[in-house]
């Protein structure tokens, strides 16, 4: 058997919580779980780190849980609280022999181009900037890093697309509102799911927590984790209200898999 192991660097909307200049319950709570920052996971697998997405608050979320290495980072998407982060990279490629890769498709990984252009620039005169490797996932089909499975999982965002991934049976499900038939497919059997669940009320690009419940059974995940929640939840009152075998997630969270 092999483990790998999950970090939930994020758990926090586009805002994070609290809430810039907002004195709600959640935003004003002493309780660390309501404390979020933007969304964000760190896989471990046989020594190397690979981060989904750098977030807003990458460098927070690295100094606190001591993270002396990046190795790949997979993104679901271009919007700029999974994005913006980028930057950070800098450090931990700096110290690596070869450039960190990073895998998106092909739309993402035109938005980073056009968006960081420095990063990629020929110019040797750019200055400190992240040593990358822009690495296409051209198509939905099963990819090896570092050892692991990874299976990319396409999914609805709004009136856009984001990617979830697979590995083994483990899936982090971000920035979605609905999983296509054909992605139901290659999620079938998992042990543990994260999935995206803004708040209780409907959105039009994200699963509410009710949408979210419903995807898990669907999927027929034996434990799920919700995330990328707003300053609606409050994690203590609130987690009575969840089913069992669900649960809110939250900054620090660890998660350790076993598979084949």
């Amino acid at each position: 058997m092999r483990a790998l192991d999950v970090v939930i660097l994020g758990s926090g909307t586009s805002t994070g919580v609290p809430v810039l200049g907002c004195r709600c319950r959640v935003c004003a709570s002493q309780d660390p779980r309501n404390h979020r920052t933007r969304c964000s996971a760190l896989l471990t697998h046989g020594g190397r780190n690979i981060l989904i997405d750098t977030a807003t608050d990458l460098r927070q979320q690295a100094l606190r849980e001591r993270i002396g290495q990046i190795d790949a980072v997979l993104y679901t998407h271009t919007h700029a609280d999974h994005l913006h982060g980028i930057d950070d990279l800098r450090t931990f490629s700096n110290h690596a022999p070869d450039p960190i890769p990073i895998y998106g498709d092909g739309a993402t990984l035109e938005r980073i181009g056009a968006s960081f252009d420095y990063i990629f620039s020929e110019d040797p005169d750019q200055g400190y900037r992240p040593k990358l490797e822009r690495r296409l996932i051209s198509s939905p089909d099963l990819f090896e890093l570092f050892g692991l499975p990874i299976l990319p999982v396409p999914l609805v965002h709004g009136r856009g697309r984001s990617l979830g991934y697979r590995i083994g049976p483990f899936a982090y499900l971000t920035d979605c509102n609905e999983i296509p038939r054909e992605s139901s497919v290659r999620l079938r059997g998992l042990e543990v799911l994260v999935i995206d669940a803004l708040r209780f009320a409907p959105h039009s690009t994200h699963f509410n927590i009710e949408g979210a419940i419903a995807a898990s059974r669907a999927l027929g995940a034996r434990r799920t984790w919700l995330t990328h929640l707003s300053h609606d939840v409050d994690y203590g009152p609130h987690s009575s209200q969840l089913p069992p075998g669900v649960e809110f997630a939250y900054d620090g969270l660890r998660l350790r898999v076993q598979f084949p």
